[in-house]
């Protein structure tokens, strides 16, 4: 792997807090741990630091939990309520906060998500020299909030990396289960609070594995999910070093934890900040109490860019989540693969379905097959039937709706379509226990997203499919169909499109600003990178969904918007590397561009080729005309900046119902660069906002 290895800085930190020694208020009692938030690091105004001393002497040394000093200044210790209230109060005192929970970004309420990560798949990788293999990146340092590393995967190999950048300051943490030749050269700070079971940097949930692979994996040939998916995997940023700070374990997040790897990370000297973790959509959350949002704006302050996932809980508006300006949220989208286990019904008729299992049972349909709805057990009479919720669950595959006589040695068609009480698997688990020798689920919206199901033959088929095999079942007196095990498709169209399950804007919290708004429903989002079905870097002891007679996996494929964001984290290390010193906010640009009603936009030559002319075309939505002025941008030498304005007006007399959306182009040939923007319906007539 010569050339194409990656230097890997652990930064562990240990910084996890749980219920059972640091959590919230715990039942009985008036205490927990709370958040106290006193902006700017202490160091930086002599009033803030004897501010900081004196309240930090107030407090008992064995309540505390962490100290904030480096980016930014505070503590977070457990306290009483009324004693929070108190310190509310105190000067220099921004906030004081409940240490809230947040969770990583690769599961859902229903089942159908188990992790997320992404990682580049070349199914035909080029053996010749990869500039981007090798030096590109290899300055940078992409810091990782997650649930540790395993640090013997072939993704962190780090053979033939060049020294460690001098400006880096961390150090290696040692365990029972971690040593210091794990580290590779690498970073730790064991300077956290958390229970002896996670005093390890080690990861024992394979989340943080997946993402920092996807971020910056060195170059592994012949990668594959048991034969799926096969190719060669690397990162984004193949190059670049990698700081891991454990903050998650397979319970969530804690945000004081959070919140001291910001600080470390600042004292680090990392570039780039990925964080594939956020509070739940349903929790709003205000920005001053915030530890994702204020980490980040300390981050930011001081060099650092923080790219953030946007969260699982789309399609619903307002779901998105890391909605601080500062941050770069990345919704997920498809990649132009699919892993298809198919249906043959007798007669040979083939169904479509979608799903990653390895089924055993052969190829021809013999096994008899059933629908759940006539599976129904005894005790049911018809007029029970007729009843809306009882129908539902008979058909749904629900627990203690069927009948195990009528299940065993059957495969069973559920309907999982507008349930969302039981999760896929859950339902899988029943018809298991009772004995079904697989299960087709028809489900309109995880049907793109393959889950892992091991041996058990089961797949997801949509309701325009299922039609047909509902006819089937009714006009066959003997019923018969198997289920084939998966192959990856690839080419697969359409794609990429936005996924389903990925967050949807406008936030919650600044209606103005309408980040995933438009990553969600615009045909081509700039900030949206693959986050479904990604093949990464794993745990190598996890035999949860091991097929029988195979070794535990040492790459996993796994869906959600944790999978997009270290994608965009390793383009954001690369443009850092290539670009040292441009700011978060340059850097931003480069990937996604924002601007207001009154659009005065300047842009940079960077491509390169020192004179050249771009010329604009506009795509503009229904009813909204769009005039660019000048069209043309003549530029003299590379890094010049020439301005150019938009002009926005309506084409009819009634004013928006909906947000709209459109794009300009600039092109000059061989490069074209695309700003989509957002006409938004929200906003007033005096103060409409525009988002490029």
């Amino acid at each position: 792997m010569k050339g194409n290895t990656i230097f890997f800085l652990f930064c562990s930190l240990f910084l996890v807090s749980f219920l059972e020694d640091t959590g919230a208020a715990q039942a009985g009692t008036n205490y927990g741990v709370y958040i106290v938030y006193m902006g700017a690091a202490a160091s930086t105004k002599g009033s803030l630091r004897d501010d900081h001393a004196q309240l930090m002497s107030s407090v008992k040394e064995n309540t505390l939990v962490h100290t904030y000093r480096h980016g930014f200044s505070g503590f977070a210790a457990r306290i009483s309520e009324e004693e929070a209230r108190s310190i509310a109060q105190k000067p220099g005192v921004v906030s004081v906060f409940p240490d809230t929970q947040v969770e990583l970004h690769t599961t859902r309420s229903w089942d159908f998500l188990k992790f997320q990560t992404s990682v580049k798949i070349d199914s035909k990788p080029n053996t010749g020299n990869d500039q981007s293999s090798s030096s590109v990146g290899s300055d940078s340092i992409i810091g990782i909030l997650d649930t540790g590393i395993w640090p013997e995967s072939e993704s962190f190999n780090d053979k033939d990396m060049g020294p460690i950048p001098t400006r880096w300051k961390g150090t290696c943490v040692k365990a029972d289960d971690f040593n210091s030749s794990n580290c590779n050269r690498s970073y730790g700070d064991s300077a956290a609070k958390a229970p002896a079971k996670l005093q390890t940097p080690r990861d024992t949930v394979g989340h943080g594995t997946h993402v920092a692979s996807t971020a910056a994996g060195s170059t592994v040939a012949s990668a594959s999910y048991y034969g799926l998916a096969g190719g060669t995997a690397k990162g984004g940023s193949p190059s670049s070093r990698i700081a891991i700070y454990t903050v998650c374990s397979s319970g969530g997040c804690r945000g004081s934890a959070i919140l001291a790897a910001f600080d470390d990370a600042v004292a680090d000297g990392v570039d780039v900040l990925s964080l594939s973790l956020g509070a739940p959509s349903y929790i709003r959350i205000d920005l001053k109490s915030d530890p994702i949002a204020i980490g980040a704006f300390h981050a930011v302050d001081h060099g650092i860019i923080v790219v953030c996932s946007a969260g699982n809980d789309g399609p619903d508006s307002e779901s998105v989540v890391n909605v601080a300006p500062w941050i770069l949220t990345v919704a997920a989208s498809t990649i132009d693969r699919d892993f298809q286990s198919n249906v043959v019904l007798g007669g040979n008729k083939l169904i479509k379905g979608e799903s990653i299992n390895f089924s055993p049972l052969k190829q021809s349909p013999e096994y008899p097959l059933i629908y759940a709805k006539y599976a129904k057990k005894s005790g049911a009479n018809e007029a029970q039937a007729r009843c809306k919720t009882l129908e539902i669950m008979f058909r749904n595959c629900n627990p203690d709706s069927m009948d195990k006589n009528l299940i065993k040695g059957k495969i069973v068609v559920c309907n999982n379509v507008g349930d969302e009480n039981y999760s896929a698997r859950e339902k899988i688990s029943v018809v298991k226990s009772l004995g079904g020798i697989g299960i087709v689920l028809i489900d309109d919206q995880s049907s793109r997203v393959a889950s892992t199901y091991g041996s058990f033959p089961a797949t997801l088929i949509k309701s325009k499919d299922s039609a047909e095999v509902l006819s089937y079942i009714n006009s066959s007196s003997n019923p018969v169909a198997t289920i084939l095990p998966t192959v990856a498709v690839t080419e697969y169209k359409p794609a990429p499109a936005i996924a389903y399950f990925s967050a949807r804007g406008p936030s919650y919290d600044t209606m103005n600003i309408l980040k995933a708004w438009l990553l969600a429903l615009h045909n081509d989002p700039d900030i949206a990178a693959p986050g479904v079905d990604i093949l990464a870097a794993w745990i190598a002891n996890d035999a949860s969904q091991t097929p029988q007679g195979k070794e535990p996996p040492l790459y996993n494929v796994i869906s959600g918007t944790s999978m997009a964001c270290p994608h965009v984290s390793g383009v954001a290390a690369t443009v850092k590397s290539q670009n040292p010193t441009w700011s978060p906010s340059a850097i931003k640009s480069a990937i996604m561009t924002t601007a207001s009603k009154n659009i005065s936009r300047t842009v940079t030559n960077v491509g390169g080729d020192g004179k050249t002319v771009y010329a604009a075309s506009v795509d503009a939505p229904s009813g909204i005309v769009v005039k660019v002025i000048p069209d043309q941008l003549t530029f003299t030498k590379n890094n010049e900046k020439l301005s150019y304005q938009m002009i926005f007006s309506s084409s009819t007399a009634t004013s928006l119902k909906e947000d709209v959306f459109g794009s300009i182009t600039w092109t000059n040939g061989k490069f074209k660069v695309r700003s989509p923007f957002v006409v938004s319906s929200k906003s007033g007539d005096d103060n409409d906002e525009y988002v490029l």
